[in-house]
């Protein structure tokens, strides 16, 4: 354990609350001095919420799973299992137009990036260490179950395409239109930069 002093003057940050029903932007912002024991982890983690540059790349995929197309046949629409789940299929194929030798590093800052994201969410909304820990766990297995099954997209028939999606939505969902969705946003991600998503919001 270490003692670290912090005065902040003004930490502000503006992002969106994935937990939200409306989605609406919201602001943080401290105006306090205060001294703490922290861990070595958590100084990491200080720095990791602070450091916003792939912030970017964090609203473009929630504006994404906001498409009210994605649910229109959906039993229950906008829970928060669906968004979810799709906010996790856009990052696997984001992941996945953009992997390569060169990408390798900056890829897994910002995976860091956008599932320390996802987790601060989880806090907001209350729930304790033990159940982050568990729920971190299974939507860990869960994207990589994704990038597991979507390897061979490019290769694979409409119909294949259309039962790797069924693994993981909702039994009503429009197959058809999805799969022809994540196509398209597949060939978008490959027609633009990874440092194009870095710097702007897309809209698609």
């Amino acid at each position: 354990m270490v003692i670290i002093s912090f005065r902040f003057e003004l930490f502000k940050t503006r992002f969106f609350c994935f937990f939200s029903k409306k989605w609406t932007p919201w602001c943080f912002t401290t105006l306090f001095s205060v001294q703490f024991e922290i861990s070595k982890n958590t100084i990491i983690n200080i720095i990791l919420f602070m450091d916003n540059k792939y912030i970017n790349i964090y609203n473009n995929l929630v504006n994404l799973t906001r498409n009210k197309e994605l649910y229109k046949d959906f039993s229950n629409q906008d829970t928060f299992s669906d968004r979810l789940i799709f906010f996790l299929l856009h990052f696997a194929f984001f992941l996945k137009a953009y992997k390569n030798e060169k990408n390798n590093k900056i890829l897994q800052e910002i995976y860091d990036y956008l599932f320390r994201q996802l987790e601060l969410s989880i806090r907001e909304i209350g729930y304790g260490d033990q159940s982050i820990n568990k729920k971190m766990k299974n939507y860990l297995n869960l994207f990589y179950d994704m990038i597991d099954k979507i390897y061979n997209w490019n290769n694979q028939s409409i119909k294949d395409r259309q039962k790797i999606l069924s693994n993981f939505l909702n039994n009503n969902a429009d197959m058809p239109y999805l799969t022809d969705y994540f196509e398209k946003y597949r060939l978008y991600l490959l027609n633009n930069t990874l440092n194009f998503h870095i710097k702007g919001v897309i809209k698609l």
